[in-house]
C-alpha cells in the first residue's frame, strides 16, 4: 500500500514529522511505501544525515506551504504546490492510498471535501475519535468537531459511520450505538437531538441503545460509539487529553489514563469521504507521526472508506 504523508504539517515540522517517518519505517510492511510531500531538499537533507534507505520512500517536492494561520478555503485554491493540496491531488488519481497531516485542520477538510469528495449519499462527513473506555480498550466518538451544529438525519448518518468504523476496524460484532445527551429520557435535549432520538429508533440497521450522559461515555459495556454534535465532540475531546496531561503535569501515573495520550492514536480519521484521510494534532510529535501512518495502514487494510460509500450509495438509511 501507499501511505502519503504531508511532511510541512504541524507545529513542529518537518524535524518530528520526519522522525515519526524513520519510526514507522521499522513498523510497517516490506511492500509498503510511503510519499513524502513537502519541500524535497528538507526531506533528502534529513533522510542523508540520518542514513536513511529511500527504499520504502518516495519524495514529491511541494515547495509551497499552507500554514496554521492561512485561510482554509482560500489557501487550497491558490496554493497548488503545497504539500496538503498535491497529496490530495495524489489520493484523488490513486497514486496513494490514504493521506495524512497534522497541519492546517480547516484546509485538510477543505481538500477532503472539495478535492476528494463525500462518499454517495452521505450529507456530510464527519470527524471520530477513540475514546478510552473501563476495559482500556476504546469506544469512539463521532463527530468530535468538523460540523459544530448538526441536523439530526446527520446525526444518523455519524450513527451509520460509526457502528460500520466500529465493526470492520475495531473488531467490535454488533457495535451499541448511543446519542449523548443531558438525560437518559427521549424527552431530553436540544430539538435536534430529540428529533435524531426518534429518527434512530425508527432505523432497524442501528443497534441504537437510547441517550447517554457524559459520565456514560466510557462504560464499554454500555455503548461502543457516541453519536453528537462537533460543537460537543470536540470539547468532550479536549478535555479528555487534558485528564492526560494534568496528571503528567503532576507526576502522577496510572496506566488507565495513559489511555488519553493522543500520542497513542495518531490523528482522527474523517468518515465519509470516499478515500481515507486522517487529521492529525497540530502538536503532534515523532511518535504521534507514527501512530497516524500506522492508523492510516489500518483504514487501508479494513477498506472502512469504500465500505461506508457502499452502504450510502445503495440507500441504506
Amino acid at each position: 500500500m501507499n501511505i502519503g504523508l504531508d511532511i510541512m504539517g504541524g507545529d513542529f515540522a518537518p524535524q518530528q514529522t520526519l522522525q515519526g517517518v524513520v519510526l514507522a519505517l521499522n513498523e510497517i510492511n516490506d511492500n509498503d511505501r510511503l510519499f513524502l510531500f513537502g519541500q524535497a531538499s528538507l526531506i533528502n537533507d534529513y533522510l542523508t544525515k540520518h542514513n536513511i534507505s529511500l527504499e520504502k520512500i518516495e519524495i514529491i517536492n511541494c515547495p509551497q506551504i499552507i500554514e496554521m494561520g492561512d485561510e482554509p478555503i482560500k489557501a487550497i485554491k491558490e496554493k497548488s504546490d503545497s504539500s496538503i493540496y498535491t497529496g490530495f491531488k495524489y489520493l484523488k488519481n490513486g497514486l496513494i492510498d490514504s493521506f495524512v497531516s497534522a497541519g492546517n485542520t480547516g484546509a485538510m477538510m477543505a481538500g477532503a471535501t472539495q478535492i476528494i469528495g463525500a462518499g454517495k449519499g452521505v450529507i456530510r462527513p464527519g470527524i471520530s475519535s477513540y475514546y478510552p473506555n473501563n476495559l482500556s480498550t476504546n469506544n469512539l466518538l463521532i463527530d468530535v468537531g468538523l460540523n459544530p451544529d448538526t441536523k439530526p438525519e446527520v446525526l444518523v448518518q455519524y450513527a451509520q459511520m460509526g457502528q460500520l468504523f466500529a465493526k470492520h476496524v475495531m473488531n467490535i460484532d454488533n457495535p451499541k450505538v448511543g446519542l449523548l445527551n443531558i438525560g437518559g429520557e427521549k424527552s431530553k435535549g436540544t430539538t435536534n437531538t430529540k428529533l435524531a432520538h426518534i429518527l434512530l429508533e425508527q432505523n432497524n440497521n442501528i443497534n441504537f441503545i437510547g441517550n447517554i450522559e457524559g459520565g456514560d461515555i466510557h462504560k464499554a459495556d454500555m455503548v461502543d460509539v457516541i453519536v453528537c454534535n462537533g460543537f460537543t465532540g470536540n470539547i468532550v475531546l479536549k478535555q479528555a487529553e487534558s485528564f492526560y496531561k494534568i496528571l503528567n503535569e503532576r507526576n502522577i501515573f496510572d496506566s488507565y489514563f495513559e489511555n488519553y495520550n493522543y500520542e497513542n492514536y495518531g490523528g482522527t480519521p474523517i468518515l465519509g469521504v470516499s478515500k481515507p484521510v486522517i487529521v492529525g494534532h497540530g502538536i503532534s510529535s515523532d511518535i504521534a507521526i507514527k501512530n497516524m501512518i500506522l492508523l492510516s495502514q489500518k483504514l487501508i487494510e479494513s477498506n472502512i472508506a469504500e465500505i461506508i460509500t457502499k452502504h450510502f450509495s445503495y440507500g441504506t438509511n
